[in-house]
């Protein structure tokens, strides 16, 4: 392949492109129409003259015929006044008529044929141009629709819609974590304070208990009204209060290792 035809490859295709990318269907579809009505008009003028021709060629056929006619009644007239040659020259005359008339009729058989294919021709543009007319409208609402379609999707891409749906997305998870703190917390604070009503209520049970040790070892070591005080060497005795101090240790003791 040489250069100059790549050469020329390419610049045709950039025409096209350019021609392509430059073509509104609208304004082409307009455009179409108006052709299609410059071409109605021209046919119509063609129809126009073929049939003023034909009208021509019918009134020169119709004096040859005529003309042919009346030189043939000439001739007889001639003849019948025993001229002979003014009788020839009638049928001469005749004669000429006669073939002119004879041409002109084969002219106008073609002109009639003509005139009826233009006419048929006429006919169907004019059916084209209607069907065009109405696929036109329809093709152009198309057209508006389409690009009133083109025009809403390039508006909803431009609103960033996928990244908008992610935030509301990352809220609604927020949300749910914040109700679900919410729950935990109420819930621990639910478990706290019963642990707490059910501290004081082993507590009361405790005390309750203990009062009730102390009152019986102070009923079991309550002083006898009737018994006699103690004897000076029981009061000054040092082994009296130890075995129940060694008590006490010991329990103390035990309570500390627990």
């Amino acid at each position: 392949m040489g250069l100059f035809d790549r050469i020329g490859r390419v610049v045709r295709a950039n025409l096209n492109d350019m021609v392509s990318n430059a073509e509104d269907p609208e304004k082409i579809l307009e455009q179409s129409i108006m052709d299609m009505q410059e071409d109605l008009v021209q046919l119509r003028q063609a129809v126009a003259k073929a049939i003023a021709a034909q009208k021509r060629t019918e009134q020169q056929y119709n004096k040859n015929q005529t003309d042919a006619n009346s030189w043939q009644q000439r001739a007889q007239l001639a003849l019948s006044k025993g001229d002979e040659s003014l009788a020839r020259e009638a049928l001469q005359r005749k004669k000429s008529s006669a073939d002119t008339a004879g041409q002109l009729k084969q002219q106008l058989d073609i002109q009639l044929q003509q005139i009826d294919t233009l006419k048929r021709n006429l006919i169907a543009l004019e059916s084209k141009i209607s069907e065009a007319k109405t696929k036109k409208d329809m093709l152009k609402a198309r057209v508006q629709a389409a690009k009133a379609n083109e025009q809403l999707q390039s508006a909803v891409s431009s609103m960033n819609t996928g990244s908008a749906m992610a935030a509301f997305e990352r809220m609604e998870d927020k949300v749910l974590e914040l109700e679900a703190r919410s729950q935990a917390s109420y819930e621990l604070g639910g478990v706290d304070l019963e642990s707490q009503f059910a501290a004081l209520e082993s507590g009361s049970d405790v005390d309750d208990e203990l009062a009730a040790l102390k009152a019986q070892m102070l009923g079991g070591s309550a002083p006898n009204q009737s018994a006699l005080p103690p004897s000076d060497a029981a009061k000054t005795s040092p082994t009296a209060g130890a075995p129940v101090d060694a008590e006490l240790e010991e329990l103390r003791r035990q309570m500390d290792s627990l």
